[in-house]
């Protein structure tokens, strides 16, 4: 159960409001395979997505499709997905939700975004992961139609819709500490990737870790886009005890800001919650966030998390020089035991400032309850 409301008011935006509220159903089955060497199997997933409050004036929040005049009063969407197991290799052909580097689909909103394609995942070796696949339409979140994938991002022109999204990965995992990670994706006629990630725990003594995550993307043009990005990201977080502290930098270089598919969240890390991801063509970037895990008050299930970012050196309109800036508070509690176990009540509070004239405040109270069938 979702409520989004998004204030523009102090901007001069041309919709000054967006506040919609919207109850959504999913029901999720995934079988078992069939005994011996090759075993198959399907899974099925529909979702249903119901109007509760909206209006002409304040659509387009994510949560439901945007209609001429007013969003529909319900839409729906049915994912099939047949799979076959060798060993430790599953390919899967049909409906998606893949969540890797290239492809990170979103489920921020109501519903999540879907993709039709074929994945496959490899486990033979130990400690290597493989994947490979392709993508041929992309289902948006708030949609319930399959169609052509686009890419998205700031100053990116020339691109056009593509049904071919390939893409391949290994992540390595080299001790308990240690991963590293390399995917690669090509959107035709639109962008070629490759992203590197590095990923590492130091111990530190009793309830107390390093974590530092590492990031590289370098992102050329296909076909008749203008796409020149290299994305450089890195995070650290402190953890002691029931607290984490942590600091990110994020830099662009190139031409234009970092591509990604259309509708799906980015794998930049300081992609957040209002900003389109501090991506701008030469932007620089920091965030610092706190969290905390409210167990230690004997309330398991409550966490609490802040955060600030800042953006800079980035052309804003006219040539001014660009800066923006957003911070998020978010606060939720998971019921551990009784008749409302996995009941998740969620709220997230966010404030987006830019040079631009861009302001925007937005709260959103999310509502959730997993009930296990089998």
């Amino acid at each position: 159960n979702f409520y989004f409301n998004g204030d523009y008011r102090q901007s001069g935006a041309r919709q000054s409001k967006r506040e919609e509220w919207a109850q959504g159903f999913i029901l999720n089955y995934e079988s078992g395979f069939t005994e011996g060497t090759v075993g198959v199997g399907v899974d099925a997933l529909g979702m249903l997505g119901l109007k509760l409050d909206s209006g002409p004036d304040r659509q387009n929040t994510g949560l439901l499709p945007v209609g001429d005049r007013r969003a529909p009063d319900d839409y729906s969407k049915l994912g099939l997905t047949g799979k076959v197991r060798v060993s430790k290799s599953t390919l899967k052909v049909g409906t998606l939700i893949p969540r890797i580097q290239t492809v990170r689909s979103s489920n921020s909103r109501l519903l999540p975004q879907t993709f039709q394609g074929a994945q496959l995942v490899s486990k033979e070796l130990d400690n290597l992961t493989f994947n490979a696949g392709r993508l041929t339409q992309n289902r948006v979140r708030n949609d319930s139609a399959n169609e052509d994938m686009t890419v998205a991002g700031s100053g990116i022109t020339g691109g056009r819709a593509s049904d071919q999204f390939d893409f391949a990965g290994l992540s390595y995992k080299w001790s308990k500490q240690l991963t590293t990670v390399y995917d690669y994706g090509h959107l035709d006629q639109n962008y070629e990737q490759h992203m590197f990630n590095v990923l590492h725990v130091l111990p530190l003594g009793k309830n107390q870790s390093l974590e530092t995550d590492l990031r590289y993307a370098r992102s050329r043009k296909d076909g008749g886009s203008n796409v020149d990005n290299d994305a450089y990201g890195a995070k650290f977080t402190f953890n002691v005890g029931h607290h984490a502290f942590g600091a990110a930098y994020q830099q662009m270089e190139g031409a234009t800001g970092f591509p990604h598919l259309n509708g799906t969240d980015s794998y930049l890390v300081n992609y957040v919650m209002l900003s389109p991801d501090f991506a701008n063509p030469g932007e620089r970037s920091w965030q610092v966030r706190y969290d905390y895990d409210f167990a230690a008050w004997g309330l398991p299930g409550l966490a609490f998390m802040t955060r600030y970012l800042k953006g800079d050196h980035f052309d804003g309109p006219g040539g001014v020089a660009g800066k923006e800036w957003e911070r998020d508070t978010e606060l939720e509690y998971t019921f551990q035991s009784g008749s409302l176990k996995n009941f998740k009540v969620r709220w997230r509070n966010g404030s987006y400032r830019s040079r631009n004239d861009t302001e925007l405040d937005q709260n959103r109270l999310i509502l959730s309850y997993t009930l296990p069938l089998l």
